[in-house]
């Protein structure tokens, strides 16, 4: 079986911005172009990096850097399925984090995948208690 990622915005947001971590999901998304793994992110997460760079720089940027995302080697999910929603819902619930981060952690546990990330400050007290639900790859 091929392993699988679910990439959270701070682990691309690091790559594109050549941040510390960056070679790691540089490594991953080169072994997703010859077919050794597949990475998944949410168009919500996508969305939290379009919205970002639209306010803090200009709709002309936000757009090249989704033309960008775009043609890396990621499967992105435009729908939400109903045991991601729900799960989702109850991570949300439990953890009071963002909607963004409740659905990048629902699409990694649901889709038994690791999900590649940055967010130590939000997902530490994740792992901990959902570590073995969820499977955290750290970049930094």
């Amino acid at each position: 079986m091929k392993e699988t990622f679910v990439l959270d915005a701070c682990a691309l947001i690091a790559f594109l911005d050549d941040e510390e971590g960056a070679d790691k999901v540089e490594d991953i998304l080169r072994k997703a172009r010859r077919n050794e793994c597949a990475i998944y992110m949410n168009k919500l997460n996508i969305l939290e990096i379009y919205y970002g760079i639209f306010r803090e720089d200009s709709k002309e940027k936000a757009e090249k850097t989704l033309s960008k995302i775009l043609a890396l080697p990621i499967i992105v999910i435009d729908r939400l399925k109903d045991d991601v929603f729900k799960e989702a819902g109850r991570l949300k619930a439990t953890y009071k984090i963002s909607l963004a981060d409740s659905i990048v952690l629902a699409e990694a546990k649901i889709r038994k995948a690791s999900i590649l990330t940055t967010d130590h400050h939000e997902f530490d007290p994740i792992d901990k208690e959902e570590g073995e639900e969820i499977v955290f790859h750290w970049i930094r």
